[in-house]
């Protein structure tokens, strides 16, 4: 299946849940998540969820972890549409959030990290395969913040659905998963 296949396919899917399949498969999306055995993570760094997309929540992940280390900060991603890079800013009290132009809620302010810094990153992305290629929206921002962080970065996607058997068009400059959870699994790869 190609990435543009994936995204129509993965949408309408995304599109068909209601509230209640939302809030069950959070739940059980954490369950899975905790099955991981992580290294201690001081930096995490994680997307906020597109709420009209239905889009997997990873806040109750950061909250587990930020309960087994009460000192770790989370960033949020800082689009800049002008080179297709991001800022990676530390949430504190003081951060406010607001919508950039593509409707993606993101911090205005805070302390920018070094994206050698961060220890783990929760992915976000539309479908992925067995071999943790990952269909994200198709601007590249991820792939591109990858590229920057620590090669042992682990990269975490998570996805209400299983994996497709593979995605035929995948680029050389495409960052792998380390892990996919989905309500049923924890995929490594």
């Amino acid at each position: 299946m190609t990435k543009q296949e994936a995204r129509k396919v993965f949408k309408q899917n995304r599109a068909q849940l209601s509230r209640k399949d939302l809030l069950k498969m959070n739940d059980l999306l954490l369950i899975q998540f905790q099955r991981l055995v992580l290294p201690y993570v001081n930096v995490i760094h994680s997307y906020i969820p597109l709420q009209d997309q239905k889009e997997p929540d990873p806040i109750l992940m950061i909250d587990y972890l930020k309960f087994k280390n009460v000192n770790m900060k989370v960033v949020y991603p800082k689009i800049d549409p002008e080179n297709f890079s991001m800022k990676n800013i530390v949430e504190d009290d003081n951060t406010l959030f607001e919508l950039n132009n593509y409707g993606i809620p993101e911090p205005r302010n805070g302390i920018i990290i070094n994206e050698k810094e961060i220890d783990l990153s929760i992915v976000p992305l539309i479908a992925f395969d067995l071999f943790g290629n990952r269909v994200g929206y198709g601007k590249g921002y991820y792939d591109r913040f990858i590229s920057k962080c620590r090669f042992n970065m682990i990269k975490i996607g998570i996805s209400y659905f299983p994996p497709i058997d593979k995605i035929t068009d995948v680029e050389e400059f495409d960052k792998k998963l380390d892990f996919c959870i989905t309500p049923d699994h924890v995929y490594a790869f």
